[in-house]
């Protein structure tokens, strides 16, 4: 599924609703070769009753998978707006310590986000980030916090605030990259697919005695099909394909050299 995840999202559907008419193809062409006689009979004896059930079953399913993705990509976006929040603030708080303390919190800062956007980013539209690799500038920063010597109140909770940003911070940045390891597994695929591609042979049974109902039949069924894994399949993963989560808000809180 790695390259479907590059592609753009026409291109996506483009792929998706093809597979789906050369499966109700394949269905119609067997289906009918095969409804003669008495399997004719047996065919056409298939109640039009079952569609309604198998229909609603296909729809459940496809609202589950698309109430995970939006949850994931929903709490992806929070962890992101999480961690450029806590970093702003701790560009803001560092001006309580003016001078070397406050020059080196905002270069650990921008370090930070140049080293997310840069190699992250990528890492985690592949799915391929991991918690094993430790922030340096993160980890400095929150060293450099906690060594500071407060010499007035202000100072004092300066250095608190700036201590519990940076450690929101790290877990912010924790929660995006294990949120980017999320998407739906291939027993959830390998059971919507099968679903509809029943589906489609419930309504080729029950409109084979009609070969134009039952051609019309599943093309609309392919399509509907079709449009409902193009539209979980293009926010499967939070941090790929065209509707990705982007770093633009922690580029707009790097602090600017000098």
């Amino acid at each position: 599924m790695g390259w479907l995840h590059e592609l753009s999202t026409g291109w996506l559907a483009v792929v998706v609703l093809a597979a789906s008419y050369v499966v109700a193809a394949a269905i119609f062409v067997v289906v009918m070769a095969l409804a003669k006689g008495r399997r004719g009979d047996a065919f056409r004896a298939v109640s039009p009753g079952l569609l309604p059930p198998m229909g609603l079953l296909f729809g459940l399913l496809v609202g589950f998978l698309a109430a995970q993705v939006w949850s994931d990509s929903d709490r992806a976006q929070v962890a992101v707006d999480r961690e450029a929040s806590a970093l702003r603030s701790v560009v803001l708080l560092s001006q309580a310590f003016p001078g070397e303390p406050e020059i080196r919190l905002r270069g650990l800062v921008r370090q930070h986000v140049e080293e997310a956007v840069r190699q992250e980013w990528p890492a985690m539209s592949r799915g391929d980030a991991t918690l094993t690799v430790v922030p340096v500038a993160l980890d400095r920063a929150l060293q450099l916090a906690v060594a500071l010597e407060p010499r007035s109140e202000g100072q004092k909770t300066a250095q608190r605030e700036i201590v519990a940003s940076v450690q929101n911070a790290l877990d912010a940045r924790r929660q995006r990259i294990i949120l980017s390891e999320s998407s739906v597994n291939w027993v959830k695929w390998l059971g919507v697919s099968l679903v509809g591609v029943l589906t489609l042979l419930a309504i080729a049974f029950v409109q084979s005695g009609n070969r134009l109902a039952a051609a019309l039949a599943l093309g609309l069924f392919a399509s509907a099909m079709a449009c409902s894994l193009v539209l979980i399949a293009s926010q499967d993963r939070p941090f790929s394909g065209q509707f990705r989560i982007r770093p633009d808000l922690l580029q707009q809180v790097e602090p600017a050299k000098g």
